[in-house]
């Protein structure tokens, strides 16, 4: 299997499954968020974050174009600017939004890859804003599913506090 194979096959897999997570909900549990600890999203945050957690960031490796200024520099970032609190984080407005976001995100994850060559996805090393270590694009792309598919867990662990029924099976996109 090659790196494009590999991304959109988990890719797919992954918005398949937070999709189904998506459809648990209610529009009454979008307020909803964990009781103890601190600088929880609520869940429509949560939905916010995951919806923008992979085409996005695909987005700025492909194209360059990560929508920050041009003399952004990470490095001059304070702590909270690089994980501000929670409560000021934006918030989807509804669960057809949500779906509808997640739908172009997929969308535009799909489009991205279909934009690069197998060789960049194999040799060309990028760096994220975030990190400057250089990796070959198929690695970053791929972790890029892998902050969806973190999210989409999030969500999981989010229905099952609320007393949602949710089991393994939902987690890993399974039948029902």
């Amino acid at each position: 299997m090659n790196w494009r194979e590999l991304i959109q096959s988990e890719g797919q897999a992954e918005y398949h499954t937070a999709r189904g997570l998506v459809d648990m909900l209610e529009e009454s549990d979008l307020p909803w968020k964990p009781r103890t600890g601190g600088n929880w999203f609520t869940t429509a945050q949560l939905l916010q974050h995951m919806v923008e957690a992979c085409g996005t960031n695909v987005r700025g490796f492909v194209t360059g174009d990560w929508g920050l200024p041009d003399d952004f520099d990470p490095g001059q970032m304070s702590e909270e600017d690089m994980l501000p609190p929670a409560e000021t984080y934006p918030a989807v407005s509804s669960l057809e939004e949500a779906k509808k976001m997640l739908e172009e995100d997929e969308r535009l994850t799909l489009e991205m890859l279909s934009r690069v060559s197998d060789t960049d996805l194999d040799k060309k090393k990028i760096a994220a804003p975030w990190d400057s270590t250089e990796r070959v694009l198929g690695y970053q792309l791929l972790q890029m599913v892998g902050h969806l598919r973190s999210h989409k867990h999030q969500l999981f662990y989010y229905l099952k506090l609320q007393g949602k029924p949710v089991h393994t099976g939902h987690l890993w996109g399974g039948p029902e």
